[in-house]
């Protein structure tokens, strides 16, 4: 497979070829989505909720990005490594988001970050595309806005919000988005944005009119079992494996069969 990049991605819509991404957060998942011919591998802030344990993505820190980016770099050597900018890493100010999507780059090893937001965000993408650090948008329900919206819900449902989601969409692109995440938006407004931009659309909780699709891999895999969104789909069930293997070492431990003579030295 041919290492991915920016322009890559946008070759892939133009010849209406799908896109797809999913989130790993250290070396061997990292290089398990990467063998699997994935083409973007998103470090998402979403290792708040699946790898610590948390309530929601608020919590998770900088510094702890970057540390995860780092090992997810090391697994990576096809697909396109994307940094999520955590809570309060871009919203004080044009100088905290350069210095820490910079860090991104320079520390993590990644070759683009995400930032969630619209209008309210336009200058950030902006100064980051200037300063040469692409930048991935995601609109619709952004987990960072959990308390402003409520929850985890629908967005662009009336006629006022699917305009403005249109109009974000746009404004990201002309800031120099180079694409847009559409998170739990209704099918039809999903594809009217998808055909207003000249950039990829990737949509979880987006409908199948979009440019490509993005997963948490932890909810495809079966590993977080807290809950499974509307969106996600479940293609393996590895914490039950996991579980289940688990318990034959501890039998096997119990009986005396483990560890047998393959297992052991004479």
């Amino acid at each position: 497979m041919k290492k991915i990049n920016v322009q890559t991605l946008l070759k892939k819509k133009s010849e209406r070829q799908k896109i797809t991404m999913l989130t790993a957060y250290d070396y061997p998942f990292a290089r398990m989505v990467d063998e699997a011919g994935i083409d973007i591998v998103l470090v998402g802030d979403s290792l708040a909720m699946v790898v610590q344990g948390h309530e929601n993505t608020l919590p998770v820190t900088m510094d702890e990005m970057v540390y995860h980016t780092k090992m997810a770099k090391r697994g990576v050597t096809d697909a396109l490594l994307v940094g999520d900018m955590p809570f309060m890493s871009y919203q004080a100010g044009l100088s905290d988001a350069l210095k820490n999507a910079g860090r991104f780059l320079k520390e993590g090893g990644a070759e683009a970050v995400k930032i969630e937001g619209g209008l309210e965000v336009l200058p950030v993408v902006q100064a980051l595309s200037s300063a040469e650090i692409p930048v991935m948008s995601h609109i619709g329900l952004t987990p960072q806005a959990i308390h402003r919206m409520g929850g985890f819900k629908v967005q662009g449902r009336t006629e006022e919000t699917a305009n403005r989601l249109i109009e974000e969409a746009k404004g990201l692109e002309d800031a120099g988005a180079f694409a847009i995440v559409l998170e739990a938006v209704p099918v039809d407004l999903a594809k009217r944005i998808t055909e207003s931009v000249s950039v990829p659309t990737l949509g979880i909780g987006a409908g199948p009119y979009v440019d490509g699709q993005v997963l948490v891999l932890y909810d495809l895999l079966g590993i977080f079992e807290r809950f499974l969104p509307k969106f996600a789909k479940r293609y393996a069930h590895m914490k039950e494996d996991g579980i289940q293997a688990i318990r034959q070492f501890r039998d096997e431990v119990e009986k005396g069969i483990f560890p047998g003579a393959d297992q052991s030295f004479k």
